[in-house]
């Protein structure tokens, strides 16, 4: 049996799941997210957390039984408390700035970069740190990795856009030989 399938996704007051049309649709307080599952997955309510089950043993249907768990678990977490991903510029004169719906890059090249946000997330910049935030966990995740794309942090001096928790591995520059 998989082991992250057979876990039950605990449901918190205020947030809704409904199974329709092979899709699930869960609502809360931050907002709505629909999903299309394979009807291989069963999905059963048990009072306040619901229980995912498959109905056979074939290799694809475990692989899909710990995908639908967790992403049913990562939609019910979306929309009850929202999903946050930040980062941290590095370097002389890199900077953002949020205007309006774009967030606009000053990373070192000769003109700045402006990146448009998308309806869905939200975007702080504070002290050299962006945060985006927003319900959906893929979202947050893929334009938090299109910012990092933009200038990817380099291992001699550490300059660029790194996530908070990530660690560079710094290299020693070119010894003088004498």
């Amino acid at each position: 049996m998989s082991r992250v399938g057979k876990i039950p996704v605990k449901i918190p007051s205020g947030v809704k799941v409904t199974f329709q049309n092979e899709e699930m649709t869960v609502e809360g307080p931050k907002g709505k997210l629909k999903q299309k599952y394979h009807p291989i997955i069963v999905f059963e309510d048990k009072g306040g957390e619901i229980v995912v089950s498959r109905q056979n043993e074939e290799k694809q249907s475990k692989a899909f039984h710990g995908l639908y768990r967790n992403l049913l678990n990562n939609m019910v977490i979306g929309v009850s408390t929202g999903f946050n991903r930040t980062l941290v510029i590095t370097g002389v004169g890199y900077r953002a700035e949020v205007q309006g719906k774009l967030l606009s890059m000053a990373l070192g090249y000769s003109n700045d970069i402006f990146v448009g946000i998308p309806d869905d997330l939200t975007v702080a910049v504070d002290a050299g740190k962006v945060t985006v935030s927003g319900i959906d966990k893929q979202r947050v995740g893929e334009f938090a990795a299109q910012l990092r794309k933009l200038r990817k942090p380099e291992p001699y001096k550490g300059k660029g856009i790194r996530y908070e928790d990530e660690i560079i591995r710094r290299k020693v520059g070119k010894s003088g030989v004498k």
